[in-house]
């Protein structure tokens, strides 16, 4: 094919490919008045171009190539994106007869969404589990994705679903069987399936279109020229159009980056995974000898110079050798220092380090008026670190590959939206939904935050309520909320605006149409604000229209399916969200890029930062084949995973040969080593075959530059080890009340006194809190307590059936609470046992038993005053007309020496108030016993009395004079509250922990020693 290889053209790795492109074009079919040229022969260009936004570089190039004259441009066109329109298949258009008809009669392609919910019907129908239980909506959604993938490749490659018959004989595992099993569903089930839909799969019908467009120019080329640019013809299809693009009078194919200079034999080794392999299968189907193939013509000035370009070639081409032939190392040629100039390397510590590497790069380009900069890399996370390291300096970056629907504002009210309506209205999900930046609820935003605010303070917070806006009700009453208050109202307004799609999900099954309908009413109801419809907040912007498009997509592809059991929704809906990308408008810096290698390929930028290059980054780890196995693959006809390894290994191929470019990696992600990126280690060893090691080292000393300015960015002056935080705030702000266990914290940790009572801080009780040992212990005091006051002397006829019959009525708040039946209540009923065992021991000495008794005592002899408050658990009055302090734990109970030293000093303080007649009701009565009753109820020991040792009277005398001696000391201005000041007898838990820093200051205090 003489006459094709003399249209077959290529641009050589480091060239500016879409720049010399249109300057090659321009330099061809440009019209000139003054030399009669026709003005109108670029406008009849056809260009077939791999990506829409290599179509977009493409037009910048001509704009800046054109030197601001007019141009008309040429029609360009992107092979990834074919339909009728582009490729000009309208009926009627120079087709055969009876060809246009056929072409209008080509059934559309099935959505996506449409798809996958079709294919999960499908998947949920013919169960995987060895045990027959069929998968989760969302699990369905998943797998149909992963078999539309597999659909596509399966139509793209050309392969006949006839062929999975056999693919799993009996010698193969039984889940390869049960597999190619389900997937006879592609064959014998989908073609009705897509019939019933009066549509074809998108990889099928892209196929017949190009398949079309082919032969059409065979049977009647087009008048105009056609050339198709930048593609290596990895799908079929494609391959055929270039070849008959090829063959066209007027035609012409331009390759990206073919090594016409490769030996032989390396031309004939080469495997999936090198660059140049999708390009000899495509030369081959084009009929072409790559020796034959050409330079394109383009008269662009070279800003590289021409021994560095070529020595850059020649090295990667070296460091790509196929493995059969690297010991042609041994041989090679030494090349020029001058093949490494411009290029940098550098190893970072970790993506933080290589992120703000990256950013000062492209930072520094701005610094030089014109130049540009752009960051290629896979890593997505790597690209966002960067774009929020120049956000510093106020540089705003466009990164091609968008971000997922499922993080922008939109989809975020939309997912937490169907989670908080699944989960009844849980206080987690329902408060992250009301803290949502578009959530207003048809108010101003400020007063609906407010609102959020204060349900969350009264209501939300602590254990997690009943379900349903009845059950938030039921709490905001038994906390004290008024009825018609704001927090009421608050609710029935929720009530108005989600109660709908709540109501939907209480139901068994819905159809999903119907769910998505409501779903997305309430999502607009909830969005509205006092002065904006919220269809306006919910839809708006980029990111609002994308949420808008999937949210019609979704309701169009639910038409007629089968109910949905609603707790599923929200998975299902997380599921069909993955793979909608927002991208912005063009509204990044206009000379910095953040590109994936795909755009990258068409990109032009003075400096090429090609960033996480790592093994499983860029080249990305090959996936396992959730349906075949690699021999079953090969069997099958598909093409082996490390096809794509080699389209990445092109792309790098590519950059690396930018004439200033700088390779980056982390040495640790997430504190796991990382493996270097196999081009590196190839480069390592082709720098030392071809004579460039010094110059290869020079260039990881360029890039450590960059990572040592990095870490003067973050350096920081000299800090000294923070100290204990010791306040000294005025006398007048300390506080002159406190009761007997804030007396304790007081002894064991001031800070905490300081923290509450002088700055007013307190803790928020947990958001949907789990019932804990804190909230048992609560319960059992309220039963105890109503037992006791209602018989304050003689004990009931049967007084363990009387207590028990309290009990449950204080257990009943926890009645929906499974683990309060199963587990706290038959603790309770062994404690109730116990006590009224120890009731009985003592009904003979104990006259009469006040419980939860309130009393003040104010302190003498004080240098400020200071009243001392208590409630004692229960206080004995024996017939001898002495006096048992009892104090109740259900934990454990603090130990004879704690309270000897005083930093336990709760029942010697009540015992002192008892003795002064500090307890309204109770006479001054010396005090005979202080006892501890720990109420576990195990089954073994159900309770147990701990009595203090020692004289409760002495005692109480020395607890008092010690919080008389604490009181006056920090009556004294200049003594400070500090944090945990013998550090053995602390508190185990502190809520003021993190305000003292006390992790801080103590691990600095451990390095000091």
């Amino acid at each position: 094919m003489t006459g094709a290889a003399s249209r077959v053209f290529t641009i050589d790795p480091g060239r500016p490919f879409v720049d010399a492109l249109a300057a090659g074009l321009l330099d061809r079919y440009r019209g000139d008045r003054d030399t009669g040229g026709d003005p109108l022969a670029l406008a009849a260009v056809t260009i077939l171009l791999p990506t829409r936004r290599a179509c977009r570089a493409l037009r910048e190039a001509f704009l800046r190539r054109g030197g601001g004259r007019a141009l008309l441009l040429p029609r360009m066109l992107p092979l990834g994106d074919v339909d009728e329109d582009d490729l000009v298949l309208e009926a009627g258009a120079g087709l055969m007869p009876g060809e246009g008809a056929a072409l209008a009669d080509l059934p559309p392609a099935v959505s996506d969404l449409r798809r996958r919910l079709l294919l999960a019907r499908l998947v949920a129908a013919r169960p995987l589990d060895p045990g027959g239980r069929p998968p989760t909506p969302d699990q369905a959604a998943w797998l149909a994705a992963d078999l539309g993938r597999l659909l596509d490749q399966v139509q793209t490659e050309r392969v006949s679903l006839g062929a999975l018959a056999g693919l799993a004989p009996e010698r193969f595992a039984a889940h390869w069987q049960i597999t190619v099993r389900f997937l006879a569903v592609l064959s014998e089930v989908w073609p009705g399936v897509l019939e019933a839909e009066g549509c074809l799969d998108p990889a099928d019908r892209r196929d017949r279109l190009m398949t079309a467009q082919a032969t059409r120019w065979t049977e009647t080329p087009p008048p105009g020229p056609v050339i198709a640019a930048g593609s290596t013809g990895s799908i079929p299809a494609t391959a055929d159009l270039l070849a008959v693009v090829a063959a066209l009078p007027r035609g012409a194919v331009v390759l990206p980056g073919l090594d016409r200079t490769m030996d032989e034999a390396s031309w004939a080794a080469l495997d999936p995974t090198h660059p140049q392999y999708g390009l000899r299968g495509l030369l081959a189907r084009l009929g072409v000898d790559r020796r034959a193939v050409a330079d394109w013509p383009a008269s662009l000035e070279d800003t590289a110079d021409p021994k560095a370009a070529a020595g850059r070639r020649a090295l990667i081409a070296e460091a790509m050798r196929p493995a059969a032939t690297t010991d042609a190392w041994r041989e090679a040629r030494p090349l020029p220092s001058e093949a490494l100039a411009g290029v940098a390397r550098l190893t970072c510590p970790g993506p933080r380090e290589e992120a703000e590497a990256i950013a000062l790069m492209m930072r520094e380009t701005l610094e030089h008026p014109g130049r540009t900069a752009a960051l290629v890399t896979l890593d997505r996370d790597l690209a966002r670190r960067v774009a929020a390291s120049l956000d510093r300096w106020g540089v705003a970056l466009d990164d091609s590959a968008g971000q997922p629907l499922g993080v922008t504002e939109p989809g975020g009210i939309l997912r937490l939206l169907a989670r908080a309506t699944a989960e009844d209205l849980a206080p987690g999900p329902l408060l992250d939904l009301l803290r949502h930046p578009l959530a207003a609820g048809g108010q101003d935003e400020a007063r609906f935050r407010a609102q959020g605010r204060r349900l969350e303070l009264r209501v939300l917070r602590g254990p997690r309520p009943p379900a349903g806006i009845d059950g938030l009700r039921r709490v905001a009453r038994a906390r004290g909320v008024p009825e018609g208050g704001g927090l009421i109202r608050v609710l029935d307004r929720l009530e108005r605006i989600l109660g709908p799609l709540v109501a939907l999900m209480a139901g068994p099954e819905v159809p999903l149409r119907l769910l998505v309908e409501t779903h997305m009413a309430c999502a607009e109801a909830l969005a509205a604000s006092d002065d904006t419809p919220g269809p306006m907040r919910l839809w708006a912007g980029p990111a609002g229209e994308a949420a808008a498009l999937f949210a019609a997509d979704l309701i169009t592809a639910a038409e007629g399916l089968p109910p949905l059991a609603p707790r599923h929704y929200p998975g299902l809906l997380d599921a069909l969200m993955v793979g909608r990308v927002v991208r912005p408008p063009q509204g990044g810096h206009p000379r910095l890029s953040i590109l994936g290698p795909l755009e990258a390929r068409a990109w032009h930028a003075d400096h090429m930062i090609l960033g996480g290059l790592n093994e499983g980054s860029w080249p990305p780890a090959v996936a396992a084949d959730p349906w075949m196995s690699r021999p079953m693959r090969a069997a099958f006809g598909l093409s082996p995973p490390e096809h794509r390894v080699g389209l990445s290994a092109h792309d790098f191929t590519q950059a690396f040969c930018a004439p200033r470019v700088t390779l980056t990696r982390a040495d640790r992600v997430e504190g796991t080593p990382t493996v270097p990126s196999r081009w590196l280690l190839r480069l390592d060893a082709a720098t030392q075959a071809t004579g460039l090691g010094a110059a290869w080292r020079a260039a990881a000393a360029r890039g450590a530059s960059w990572l040592a300015l990095g870490g003067r960015l973050r350096a920081v002056a000299a800090v000294s080890p923070a100290p204990p935080p010791a306040p000294t705030p005025p006398v007048e702000a300390r506080p002159g009340r406190l009761s007997v266990t804030r007396v304790e914290t007081w002894m064991r940790d001031p800070y905490g006194i300081y923290a509450r009572f002088i700055l007013g801080l307190e803790a928020l009780d947990a958001l949907d809190r789990p019932l804990g040992v804190q909230d048992y212990g609560m319960l059992v005091h309220d039963a105890l307590e109503r037992f006791r006051a209602a018989w304050p002397e003689d004990l009931p006829p049967d007084p363990e059936a009387e207590l028990l019959r309290l009990g449950r009525a204080v257990f009943e708040a926890h009645g929906d609470n499974a683990a309060v039946a199963a587990f706290w209540w038959p603790r309770f009923v062994r404690t109730a046992r116990w006590v009224i065992d120890q009731e009985r021991a003592r009904a003979g000495t104990v006259r009469r038993v006040r419980v939860e008794v309130a009393g003040d005592l104010a302190l003498s002899g004080v240098a400020r005053p200071f009243t001392l408050t208590a409630r004692a658990d229960r206080v004995e009055e024996t017939v001898d007309g002495d006096v048992v302090v009892v104090d109740y734990k259900t934990g454990a109970p603090p130990t004879g020496r704690e309270v000897l030293a005083g930093y336990a000093p709760q029942l010697p303080l009540e015992a002192a108030m008892v003795a002064a007649g500090a307890f309204p009701g109770i006479p001054p009565a010396p005090v005979v016993g202080l006892e501890y009753w720990r109420l576990g109820g195990g089954r073994e020991r159900p309770g147990e009395i701990r009595p203090v040792a020692g004289d409760a009277g002495d005692l109480a005398r020395r607890a008092l004079d010690g919080l008389t001696a604490l009181v006056n000391l920090y009556a004294r201005p200049e003594t400070p509250y500090p944090a945990r000041p013998v550090p053995d007898v602390a508190p185990r838990y502190s809520d003021y922990e993190h305000l003292a820093r006390v992790r801080e200051w103590a691990a600095a205090g451990e390095e000091g020693e």
